[in-house]
Order: C-alpha cells, then sequence, then structure tokens
C-alpha cells in the first residue's frame, strides 16, 4: 500500500480506546488524511451518548451511526440459533455475530464517500482483525486495509492510555477498571485485568461487573415461566404476544438478567492460536437456543438430529473464523433451512436462579407418539419385534467375538 496515495479513510469506530487515538494516529502517520467514523449500533445505545461530539473533536470529519441491530438479529444471529452455532460448546458468538453485518456496511459507506482504504481498531492478537476483513475482502477485494496494531509502535493498553492523555483524547476508562468489553444486544463481553488469570473467580458480587443483569445468587427465589412460540425455527412470540425480532431479544434479556440466566466463564482457543479468558453475558441469548434445542427434540427424526448436532459445530467455526460469507456457510446454511421446515411450536421454560429448566413442548409436527413411547400396554408395537432387530444390529459383533475366541485372542 502507498501511503502517500491515502487521503481519506474509513474507520470502524467504536469510541472505546483503541479507535479514540486512532483518529489522531492517522493523521499524524498517514499525510493528516480525512477521517470518517463509521459505528455499528447493535443494540448498545447508551455507547452513542456524546459519540459524535466526541469523534469530531478528536479530528474526524464525520460520523455515521448506523441502527443494524434487527439486521444483526434477523439475518445472522437467529440463524445462528437455528443451526444450533456455538463455539466450543459454550461461546454463544455475540462478538463474532455482528462483524459480518458492520464489515458489509462498511463497505458500503466506503464506495459512497470514495474513500481510499478502510481502517479497524482491532489487535494483531485477537479473532476480529480476520472478521472485519474476511467481511471487507467479499465485498470489496482491492480496498486497501489500515491495521494500526499491526503498525505503529504502541505495544500496550497503557502506551495508548498514555497516548490518547497526550493527545487530549477523552476517555471513559481508567487504568484501574480498564475490562475490555464487547456489547450489544445478544451479549456483553468482559476480558482482561483479573481475567487473565484463570485462577480468579470473576468478581459476580462487584455490582459494577454484571451489566445485563444479576448473579445466580442475587436472582428471585420465586422461579418465572415464560413460553416462546417459533415458526420454522425462528422465533416470533413471547408469552403469546408477537414481538420482532429487537422487541423480543430484549424481552428475554430482561426476563433472563433478571434471574441470573446465561452467565458464560470460559477459555477458548483464538483462531490466531492462543487461549482467553472470557466471561460472558447472554441472557436472553441463552434462553433463545436452549428453547430451540428443546423444540428440536420433538420436530427432528434421530439422524437428522444427530447430523445437524455436528453441523452446528462446523457453522459456529465458520462465524467464529469469520467465513459468513463463504461457500461453505451458504451451504450448511441450506441444510439447516431444510431441518427447519418443521420446528414450529411452543416451548414453557422455568427460569430459576440461572437455570433455564424445561416446563413443556408441543409442537403440530410433533414427532414424539404417546401410544408407541408409553410404558403401558398399547397396540401399535409388537415387542417381539425386537429380537429380531437385535440379532442383525449385533451380527457383526458377535462374527468378531467369535473369531477373536477362535484365535485364542480373547
Amino acid at each position: 500500500m502507498d501511503k502517500s496515495q491515502i487521503k481519506k479513510v474509513l474507520l470502524a469506530y467504536s469510541g472505546g480506546l483503541d479507535t479514540s487515538i486512532i483518529i489522531p494516529w492517522l493523521k499524524e502517520n498517514y499525510n493528516n488524511c480525512e477521517v470518517i467514523c463509521v459505528s455499528g449500533n447493535f443494540g448498545q445505545e447508551s455507547e452513542f451518548v456524546g459519540l459524535e461530539e466526541k469523534a469530531l473533536k478528536t479530528g474526524a470529519s464525520k460520523l455515521y451511526i448506523e441502527d443494524l441491530t434487527e439486521e444483526f438479529l434477523t439475518e445472522v444471529a437467529f440463524e445462528a440459533v437455528k443451526a444450533g452455532a456455538k463455539y466450543e460448546n459454550d461461546y454463544l458468538l455475540g462478538t463474532a455475530l455482528a462483524r459480518p453485518i458492520i464489515g458489509k456496511r462498511l463497505v458500503e459507506i466506503a464506495k459512497k464517500e470514495k474513500v481510499d482504504a478502510i481502517c479497524h481498531g482491532c489487535t494483531g492478537k485477537g479473532n476480529d482483525q480476520v472478521r472485519f476483513e474476511m467481511a471487507i475482502k467479499f465485498f470489496a477485494p482491492d480496498m486497501p486495509i489500515i491495521a494500526p496494531w499491526r503498525e505503529w509502535e504502541l505495544k500496550s493498553r497503557e502506551e495508548e492510555i498514555e497516548y490518547a492523555e497526550a493527545h487530549n483524547v477523552p476517555l471513559k476508562i481508567s487504568r484501574e477498571t480498564n475490562y475490555s468489553k464487547d456489547k450489544n444486544i445478544w451479549h456483553l463481553s468482559h476480558e482482561g485485568l483479573d481475567l487473565e488469570n484463570p485462577m480468579n473467580e470473576p468478581k459476580y458480587d462487584d455490582p459494577s461487573f454484571l451489566e445485563m443483569g444479576v448473579s445466580p445468587e442475587q436472582a428471585p427465589d420465586k422461579p418465572e415461566y415464560l413460553t416462546i412460540h417459533f415458526e420454522k425455527g425462528i422465533a416470533t412470540e413471547v408469552n403469546g404476544v408477537k414481538v420482532g425480532a429487537v422487541e423480543l431479544l430484549k424481552t428475554l434479556n430482561e426476563l433472563g438478567g433478571k434471574h441470573g440466566v446465561g452467565i458464560t466463564d470460559l477459555v477458548e482457543n483464538r483462531l490466531v492460536g492462543m487461549k482467553s479468558r472470557g466471561v460472558y453475558e447472554n441472557p436472553g441469548a441463552e434462553i433463545l437456543y436452549r428453547a430451540h434445542e428443546i423444540l428440536e427434540t420433538i420436530t427432528l427424526d434421530r439422524e437428522t438430529m444427530h447430523y445437524k448436532q455436528l453441523v452446528g459445530i462446523k457453522f459456529g467455526e465458520v462465524l467464529y473464523y469469520g467465513q459468513w460469507y463463504t461457500p461453505l456457510r451458504y451451504a450448511l446454511q441450506a441444510f439447516v433451512d431444510e431441518t427447519q421446515k418443521t420446528v414450529t411450536g411452543d416451548v414453557k421454560l422455568k427460569l430459576y436462579k440461572g437455570n433455564i429448566i424445561p416446563a413443556g413442548v408441543t409442537s403440530p409436527y410433533s414427532l414424539y407418539d404417546e401410544e408407541v413411547a408409553t410404558f403401558d400396554e398399547d397396540t401399535v408395537y409388537d415387542q417381539t419385534d425386537s429380537q429380531g432387530f437385535i440379532n442383525l444390529y449385533g451380527l457383526s459383533a458377535k462374527v468378531y467375538a467369535q473369531m477373536k475366541k477362535k484365535n485364542g485372542l480373547m
């Protein structure tokens, strides 16, 4: 990339520590270039108070604040639920889910503004650098990308704070409370400080730590019931009230947060090879995943369900690795969509002190037949059929055992 040709840059801007200091850094290192900022609103409304004023005072020429919440939920997050996509069993992909959408919007605005490069504040250690750049490469394969963490001399968040202070960049954080956080309607992540040692228990008793709810110990002593209705794998109603995607998540977040649901402490394997530890808050998402799993137990046949569980693992990896806009994801999506044609029905849940307890499930497409499953007398299942089934099912094992016995191997 020829720096002399960079006159206008589009910056993915959150207003956090990294992107705040990137504005003056770009001007110092790229010909006093014009910096246009783009912030994606994925439901974290409180973060945008005063953001435009801050961006402009720091040196940006303008700030786009794009409301992408509904698009984020309907095009990516709900599709992850349909797929049963999780990363390493527990991570509900809150950060990863948002990146394809903001990456796409960055390119759309970059083309509109005729910029010379797109810049992001992801570190060289993280996953997001891959996710952002994979999306950018899909929609603008020849667009130059600037990643300051791969260029500048700053080596730590402490040095970033010093740079900010030297350039009069206002910050909402301090050296003592500088958790690295990512927040949207789907989740809130906490990384850094005491959490970098896996032996340290998170400070759940600190009222400033959890933001989307309370710990299970602080949750009400009385359980609360709710019912979620799904249409073809997509949640459309809560407690009999039809709601849109955004309102649905807000409702589930409120209920789940109230009862201490969806707090996950995990060490994950990053795409770049290292392990990292984080605490995630996913109250509404956790409820949604669990309800969907319960509904599938009565609407999917055994072979489809078991294979779909394998697909869910891969789907989660595809999201985590930033491969949303790839042939593999489109192919996996086609399989998932086919499985969801009968995933319609109601799931009743009980929330109690961090637990999501099944309390009933029904579907017009249910494969559960009480007459077949009953322990009482029935007229549809001949139990003597099982003898021939077992003889055939176990034939290969029987022949193998006879061979071993014949050769003195057992």
